[in-house]
């Protein structure tokens, strides 16, 4: 008897902060390997996708699984391949952001693009802590670089700010972010829209999808903070695991942006 394929790896959400993507990772139901072979395709609609024992695999509401290069097909088929007695989606990032990409970014740009706007007045880089004079340095040493990029390559000058009170951005800052994400291709925004949503920063999320830091610079750069707490008091085992999550959407979203270019 032919085997029913379960679903494709869930499409990955906007996760609100680490701790939230960390459960998500963890709450996904898993499945039993059913396949053997993983092989690539060309697909009719137009694409790659990926076969399991010959049949294509689909999108969670079973649409065609189709990407833009053989290179990300292949990259997606590697993680099928990976997989061991048990499917667990939570290793297969690339496949979440691909269903992403097919099933939320292509039929809901807009809405998308109006939700990631909300990070403007919140963007993780605008607010600075105003002691001690280590953390301070840092910071500006750190984050300034990207928010003076932001006005130069985006036309959008970010307002900075040291206090508890939140910042409230120029319109016309609002505007010339949108204008950028925008421009960005629906693999490109599907990206950002990970890496704005495990950082916290619109900014990071442009950076990385303009090719202007990498993904270990941007989750370093996120992390900021927290890696200057831990300095100074020591590791926790639950903040070095939710960093691991972190740090694996970031790459992730790297790869996908730098996979579809390919």
């Amino acid at each position: 008897m032919p085997h029913t394929p379960p679903p494709s790896p869930p499409p990955a959400g906007v996760p609100s902060d680490p701790v939230t993507a960390a459960r998500a990772h963890q709450a996904v139901r898993r499945t039993r390997r059913f396949y053997t072979d993983v092989t690539t395709h060309a697909v009719t609609e137009g694409g790659h996708g990926v076969c399991l024992d010959g049949r294509p695999v689909r999108t969670p509401s079973q649409g065609p699984l189709a990407v833009p290069t053989a290179a990300l097909a292949e990259a997606i088929a590697a993680e099928w391949a990976a997989q061991g007695e048990e499917i667990d989606p939570a290793a297969m990032p690339l496949s979440q952001l691909a269903n992403t990409a097919l099933e939320r970014t292509l039929p809901g740009r807009s809405a998308l693009v109006a939700e990631l706007i909300h990070y403007v007045d919140a963007d993780l880089l605008c607010y600075r802590a105003a002691h001690p004079t280590d953390l301070v340095a840092r910071q500006h040493h750190a984050w300034q670089p990207l928010v003076d990029w932001a006005a130069e390559a985006l036309s959008a000058r970010l307002a900075v700010t040291d206090g508890v009170m939140p910042l409230r951005q120029p319109t016309e800052t609002a505007e010339a972010l949108r204008a950028a994400l925008d421009a960005l291709d629906p693999w490109a925004l599907t990206a950002a829209q990970c890496v704005a949503g495990a950082t916290g920063s619109l900014v990071l999320a442009l950076a990385l999808t303009h090719g202007r830091v990498d993904g270990e610079t941007c989750f370093t750069l996120s992390r900021l903070d927290e890696t200057f707490q831990m300095e100074q008091w020591g590791e926790d085992r639950e903040a070095m695991l939710l960093r691991e999550a972190v740090r694996r959407d970031i790459l992730a979203s790297e790869t996908l942006w730098r996979l579809t270019r390919a």
